[in-house]
């Protein structure tokens, strides 16, 4: 399939999602458009992990909805369209979620970092969901093997959040939730079955 072209024009919001259909990824930044590349395998494994375990604990808890890329997330008074690779909505803010993206920040945005998607996700997207108040951060880097949990203070900005003496970080946000950071270095990763035992999950 050959890769859809960025128009060269501005463009609201509604005519990014308009022209934005589900084969093709790509984020709404200043009403420009920006396309992302490819991800590997390695990165699309990594999600479908966290994407799953999240999922199966966020459900059985009646926490709220956790949703995969490619899904908008409209930072309106930043003239912003992210599209992060998994996003936690707490139950009490699920009137955010309108068919098509969800109109505000997410409660917990996860991105895996790939080719040359770090300084950004480090950067203009730490800042980004910092000042819309998106209240943790997950940049989840499996080339290098690290991880960094930001969490959102008293004072609106991120704090780096660092796993316990066993390598454990556990959610401020999502109550009772906890990830084995050497899980995402496994190669293969984890059986999702016995994690999810490990979770008390099943």
């Amino acid at each position: 399939m050959a890769q859809t072209e960025a128009p060269t024009k501005k463009m609201t919001y509604e005519e990014f999602l308009a022209w934005c259909d589900e084969d093709t990824w790509a984020e709404w930044v200043d009403g420009k458009v920006v396309m992302l590349p490819p991800v590997s395998w390695l990165h699309q494994d990594v999600k479908g992990f966290l994407l799953t375990i999240l999922h199966v604990y966020t459900e059985q808890h009646n926490l709220g909805e956790v949703i995969s890329a490619p899904f908008q997330m409209r930072l309106a008074e930043l003239q912003r369209g992210r599209e992060p690779d998994v996003l936690f909505v707490a139950k009490e803010h699920l009137n955010r979620l309108t068919e098509t993206y969800l109109d505000g920040p997410a409660d917990v945005v996860i991105e895996i970092v790939f080719l040359d998607s770090g300084p950004r996700d480090r950067g203009e997207k730490y800042y980004e969901y910092e000042a819309a108040g998106v209240r943790e951060y997950w940049l989840i880097d499996p080339d290098r093997q690290r991880a960094e949990f930001y969490c959102l203070n008293a004072q609106k900005r991120y704090d780096l959040i660092l796993p316990d003496a066993q390598g454990v970080y556990r959610s401020e946000v999502i109550p009772g939730f906890w990830l084995k950071v050497s899980w995402l270095w496994q190669r293969p990763l984890p059986r999702v079955l016995d994690v999810l035992k490990e979770l008390k999950l099943i």
